[in-house]
């Protein structure tokens, strides 16, 4: 059962084939005996989730079919949830059990799925390697001496060694879709407003976006037809309506402009990963897409501008987080400074402080026009470069990555260097774009993603694509040995 994808389940759970308690404790017990190698969860739900698997069969029984019934997933441990530790990986919030479920929890509750536990991270979202987490770094099941990716590490790595077929995960500046592509999975960030923020725990408020990570982009549609949504409590979120993601799935994709950015294949790009990203465009042109070269000249800029503008919002965002409220408080302080000052210093890792001082810096007298000012202008740019470039062309597609996961530890000494990292991802968080990344081959053993990219509110066209590539590749199907 734990090779079912969460259209195999759905289709499964209806005809009877199994039912959710019987799924639910196989892949607890495959948790129990697998995870330890991995650490891809926090905390595990045994007792919620069984709960849940036995409601889900008696509305089965009942003659509800929804999609999702049943459903076992796993939550990134920044989505608050009722009566469970939320930690964002974090020891400032070891000991925080949320007193509400976020909008996505609720949703997801709703429609279905089971809860199997509280997926690793980074700490407070921040990292690419999934190395920061005071809980112990992931490991990628397709190389446990490698590193899973971030900040949704956890999430990507229990999916790919087929713990739970699905989870939720967030992405600030690619933390959906680069553990994707390190894990060989399928990962949607979609369009900025079209998840609900409310009791997802805020790293920068103006890019963080929640959304699925699974093994195809069947289950992206089927996962994010039950988180999208307008929610009046989230004001970033947008009202616009939610189409159903699987229709359009089996559409042709023939005549579709796909453009390609000449200033992605830089000298920064692995040339393996770049002969992957043309096998796939060649293989897209055989299904009908158009390809097309175009420019986004103002790409070079957003590594400066997101590691000015996140780390500015997640000074504001972690100052909440000084010992008094909730959270870690440290003991015996002799006045309200030291107070503040050992809990934020003995509750926060290096990176988060690193970024919360980067920020702080940002954003102070006499630095804030020089800074932050002129990174949200380079931001305008980009958006710009991408709503010309969608004058063009429908699609926008690249490496996801501009290297296959590294080992654990290659990059703790040179944060700069991890940095570089989230080159191709970062844009559509700037300019609050749907993108996408898909399994497109292998280097050295290690998976490889491509990404799409589309207009707003166009996470349909990516999923459509991204299905179509899979229907005529295998890549997403292959799974790490020893899993």
């Amino acid at each position: 059962m734990h090779q079912l994808t969460l259209a195999e389940i759905a289709r499964g759970l209806a005809d009877k084939k199994f039912s959710a308690e019987e799924l639910t404790r196989t892949l607890l017990a495959r948790i129990a005996q697998l995870d330890p190698q991995i650490n891809s969860f926090i905390s595990l739900t045994e007792e919620l989730a069984l709960q849940q698997a036995k409601a889900a069969d008696v509305r089965r029984a009942s003659g509800e079919n929804g999609a999702l019934l049943g459903a076992p997933i796993g939550h990134k441990d920044l989505f608050c949830t009722q009566g469970v530790r939320t930690s964002c990986g974090s020891k400032m919030l070891d000991n925080f059990k949320a007193p509400y479920d976020a909008t996505v929890v609720a949703k997801l509750a709703a429609a279905g799925a089971v809860t199997l536990g509280k997926t690793n991270m980074d700490e407070f979202a921040m990292g690419s390697a999934n190395e920061s987490s005071y809980y112990g770094k992931v490991r990628n099941p397709w190389n446990l001496e490698h590193v899973p990716g971030g900040s949704s590490g956890g999430s990507a790595a229990a999916v790919a060694a087929r713990l739970l077929p699905a989870a939720t995960a967030t992405d600030t500046g690619g933390s959906i879709r680069q553990p994707a592509a390190f894990t060989n999975l399928t990962g949607l960030k979609p369009t900025y407003g079209r998840v609900s923020r409310w009791g997802m725990i805020a790293y920068a408020s103006s890019l963080d976006q929640g959304g699925p990570l699974a093994r195809t982009a069947e289950d992206c549609a089927l996962l994010l037809q039950g988180m999208a949504g307008f929610d009046p409590q989230d004001s970033t979120s947008i009202d616009e309506p939610v189409p159903d993601y699987s229709a359009g799935l089996n559409d042709s994709i023939q005549g579709l402009r796909i453009g390609v950015p000449k200033e992605y294949f830089s000298a920064g790009l692995d040339p393996r990963i770049a002969e992957r990203v043309h096998d796939s465009v060649k293989e897209l042109e055989k299904l009908g897409a158009v390809i097309k070269e175009i420019s986004l000249p103002n790409n070079q800029h957003a590594i400066p501008a997101y590691y000015v503008i996140a780390p500015a919002e997640a000074s504001s965002n972690l100052s909440r987080f000084d010992g008094v409220r909730f959270g870690y408080r440290c003991e015996e302080p002799k006045d309200l400074e030291d107070l503040y000052k050992r809990s934020r210093g003995e509750g926060f890792g290096a990176e988060v402080q690193r970024r919360i001082m980067v920020g702080a810096y940002a954003l102070s007298a006499g630095y804030y026009d020089a800074y932050y000012l002129k990174a949200q202008k380079i931001r305008r740019l980009i958006k710009n470069d991408f709503m010309s470039a969608f004058n063009e062309v429908d699609v926008i597609l690249g490496p996801t990555t501009p290297n296959p996961a590294w080992k654990i530890g290659a990059k703790n000494n040179d944060p700069v260097a991890e940095y570089l990292e989230d080159f191709y991802t970062i844009t559509a968080n700037l300019a609050g774009l749907p993108g996408l990344s898909m399994p497109a081959g292998f280097v050295d053993g290690l998976p490889v993603g491509v990404q799409l990219l589309a207009p707003y509110f166009q996470e349909g066209r990516l999923l459509n694509v991204a299905h179509q590539y899979q229907l005529n590749t295998d890549w997403h199907t292959r799974t790490p040995q020893g899993f």
